[in-house]
């Protein structure tokens, strides 16, 4: 999977010389209001178990900020870098039968807490700058996180290579729409983390923008099957100059 997405990318680079774009800085930062979808299954001793993340573990809906730097400039064949950190944290508190690390759970209740935190480090080329835009690279989404149930604790570290794509066609009077995706799928498991968003810059530079956002992660991983979701709207500010 790393080849192709390399190769995709090697492939694009003849393209990059359409870019017109000079030097320029962007930062910023806002809300994400995210909302829990979707189950975990574990299976132990041959019996698989599972939970829903809402009806089951109950866990909740939060707000929490997310902060991202965007370096743009007009140099050939070297990569622009965007970087992008989301706090993704939900908790709750349910009643169902469940094995966690080894640990059987009845169903007088379990407090959950599911920390999916990441930062993106995309590296991109400009393929098209004008009214239209399009940006094609590789995203290397690296994910510190825990599940916790009760006392047990299990944190995890990865870095996942990632397919990034993204557009946004200028409208008058300083509004744009962006879309952006980064994805990719081998041998059955898929993680998609997509976003749009309407954008309004003034004349000063600093501008407001307000969207949703969605990801998704389905992955089979030794006894843990994960087919989950958190989605929701965002909205925040940026300067660039």
């Amino acid at each position: 999977m790393k080849k192709l997405l390399l190769g995709a990318i090697f492939a694009l680079l003849p393209l990059t010389g359409f870019s017109a774009t000079i030097l320029g800085i962007q930062a910023g930062g806002g809300s994400w209001k995210h909302d829990p979808s979707g189950s975990i299954r574990t299976s132990a001793d041959g019996v698989g178990i599972s939970a829903d993340l809402k009806n089951d573990l109950n866990l909740a809906e939060e707000s929490e900020g997310y902060a991202y730097f965007i370096l743009e400039h007009p140099v050939p064949l070297i990569p622009n870098f965007k970087y992008v950190n989301t706090k993704l944290k939900s908790s709750g508190a349910g009643a169902i039968n469940f094995d966690f690390n080894g640990t059987p759970y009845g169903a007088a209740g379990v407090n959950t807490t599911l920390d999916l935190s990441n930062t993106d480090h995309i590296l991109y080329y400009e393929v098209l700058d004008n009214v239209v835009s399009f940006d094609i690279g590789l995203n290397a989404k690296k994910v510190d996180g825990q599940a916790i149930v009760d006392a047990d604790v299990v944190s995890f570290s990865g870095t996942i290579p990632m397919l990034y794509v993204a557009a946004e066609i200028a409208l008058p009077a300083g509004f744009a729409l962006a879309a952006e995706i980064s994805t990719i799928s081998a041998g059955g498991d898929s993680i998609t983390d997509t976003t749009a968003k309407l954008m309004y810059t003034t004349d000063f530079n600093l501008g407001i923008e307000a969207g949703v956002r969605s990801l998704t992660i389905d992955v089979d991983v030794d006894s843990v099957k994960t087919n989950m979701e958190f989605s929701g709207v965002f909205a925040g500010v940026y300067f660039k100059f």
